[in-house]
């Protein structure tokens, strides 16, 4: 078995070619309204043509109530399409869900 290492250290904005990022998400809770629209996804269309970004749709954090797994996945997907549709840009921005980033998951246990 091989351990690869990897030294982080932490990275401010202006730091050798490093810009500022912007990491932001929306529960798959519901149905997505104007508030959503107007309160995020229309600044983060704007904001990931300036800053590296990241949007994700936080599954995780939408099991603290109880769900129905269909739905929840349902929605999972309805939410990332309407990324897409209200112009956040795969090619631009990175558009994840939250429990298929298994780190994350393993980061919370720290």
């Amino acid at each position: 078995m091989t351990n690869t290492r990897v030294q982080a250290r932490p990275t401010q904005i202006g730091d050798a070619g490093i810009g500022s990022r912007v990491l932001s998400g929306i529960m798959p809770t519901g149905d997505l309204h104007i508030g959503n629209y107007l309160g995020a996804l229309r600044n983060w269309t704007q904001m990931q043509h300036e800053h590296e970004s990241y949007f994700c749709i936080v599954d995780l954090h939408a099991i603290t109530t109880p769900q129905d797994p269909a739905r929840l996945h349902e929605k999972t997907r309805e939410v990332a399409a309407l990324y897409i549709a209200a112009g956040i840009e795969p090619k631009v921005s990175r558009i994840f869900v939250q429990s298929h980033v298994h780190n994350h998951t393993e980061l919370a246990w720290i």
